[in-house]
């Protein structure tokens, strides 16, 4: 085993892809004997980077500051990390996120395209590299440095730990208001094309309802979700939760919930990694790369399907021979995408209603 010292991951995309590079990030801290591990993140997936372990400094890359200035930006953020880290590993295949590995690590290692003619020269300049595989699962990408590394690994997406203060802090509002065991409804996701249309969503809670059990609808204060927060129906077992909890008290919701049901977004995720019940309702999203990933058989789905099911994962789509493009909405310009307007919210229901009557609480 050689000793690293210093090390920096570079993690250039959302905060989905910041919440799968934990597993990565905890085997090379257990590996390397509790070495300083350095971050470099976009700004708005700060708050979630925050919330990961073993983790020493955290530099921030701002797409306002390179629209302002771009090269100030540049020279600092290279100034901050260069030659500074015995490894670096480069999650992302940009050329800027190449880059930056070259110039902060003695050793670099980063995904790249498949394409010869955009990734020649980043063969010649890294010390290792992988391709950065669209048809494999994000946590299976992100792992595949440890296995350059020769770092024996699980394909087990972990989860932040989250204090007990919070967890006692969540447990206590939910007794204010009478809740012990409860489902998790979360109806936004960072884009708009992603979400289930208004109708078939408030027909959804409608029968949701009928459960008996208290159905947490949660969210951020973000523009979209507050739009929606405006929206839900007035129902005995549902509860506005939009808006009322941080990051890591929503990690801290998820672990106490029973379930989650709703979109393809961090939220779905966390609870993957939490081991959670999940009934995912998809439209575009492309399954390979995005899906759920199940613990207990280490694996997703890569198949389109109307509804499969795997481990502790149920997965909706539409039956149309378009889905799922891959595609921001299906303008491509994060317009409609009309494929989340053919999921029948009465298949979901049944689902969740067969596991709920089944279920040991």
């Amino acid at each position: 085993m050689k000793e690293r010292k210093k090390i920096l991951i570079i993690i250039q995309r959302s905060n989905g892809d910041v919440l799968f590079s934990l597993s990565l990030i905890n085997a090379l801290y257990e590996y390397h004997q509790q070495p300083k591990i350095d971050l470099l993140v976009n700004d708005d997936t700060l708050p979630l980077a925050k919330l990961l372990p073993h983790v020493n400094f955290i530099h921030q890359f701002s797409y306002q500051k390179k629209r302002d200035n771009r090269w100030q930006q540049e020279r600092d953020l290279i100034r901050s990390i260069f030659k500074k880290y015995d490894l670096s590993v480069n999650l992302t295949a940009s050329d800027r996120s190449v880059f930056y590995a070259l110039f902060a690590g003695k050793k670099s290692i980063s995904a790249i395209e498949q394409n010869n003619k955009k990734s020649w020269w980043k063969k010649i300049l890294l010390t290792h590299y992988y391709y950065f595989d669209s048809t494999k699962h994000i946590l299976l990408n992100n792992l595949q440095s440890l296995s350059l590394l020769k770092i024996k690994h699980d394909n087990i997406q972990q989860s932040p730990n989250i204090s007990d203060i919070v967890i006692a802090n969540v447990k206590d509002k939910l007794n204010k208001i009478g809740i012990k065991e409860f489902i998790i409804f979360h109806p936004s996701a960072q884009y708009k094309y992603k979400i289930y249309p208004q109708h078939l969503r408030n027909e959804l809670l409608e029968n949701l309802n009928k459960l008996g059990m208290p159905i947490l609808i949660t969210g951020s204060n973000g523009k979209i979700d507050v739009e929606i927060k405006a929206s839900i129906p007035n129902l005995d077992n549902i509860f506005n939760w939009i808006g009322e909890t941080t990051l890591e008290e929503y990690f801290a919701l998820s672990k106490l919930s029973s379930a989650y049901i709703g979109m393809d977004t961090l939220n779905m995720h966390i609870a993957a990694s939490q081991n959670k019940r999940i009934f995912a309702i998809y439209g575009p999203t492309k399954l390979s790369m995005w899906s759920p990933w199940s613990n207990d058989l280490q694996m997703s789905a890569i198949q389109d399907k109307p509804k499969q099911a795997y481990g502790n994962i149920t997965i909706f789509q539409a039956d149309m021979s378009c889905v799922a493009c891959g595609k921001a909405g299906c303008d491509d310009k994060h317009g409609k995408s009309e494929c989340l307007d053919h999921i029948s919210p009465e298949d979901i229901f049944n689902e969740v209603k067969d596991w709920y009557q089944n279920a040991k609480f």
